[in-house]
């Protein structure tokens, strides 16, 4: 059974074009033609930021402090 997940992104129109980037994933932003475009876009790149292809993967985390 595969179990759907959903991760928060960030994007915006520009001129002709969609830009966005995953919030966990900051640094590693990508485009599209239309938000659908773009969507899957994203969706390949999470593949590739969590399935090890990118090497050394900059994250977003929390630190705890007292």
């Amino acid at each position: 059974m595969i179990t759907m997940q959903s991760v928060r992104i960030i994007y915006w129109q520009e001129d002709d074009g969609w830009l966005g980037y995953l919030e966990e994933y900051p640094d590693y932003w990508t485009q599209g033609e239309t938000l659908d475009d773009l969507e899957e876009h994203l969706k390949d790149l999470h593949q590739d930021l969590t399935g090890g292809v990118i090497p050394g993967v900059r994250k977003v985390g929390e630190l705890r402090v007292s």
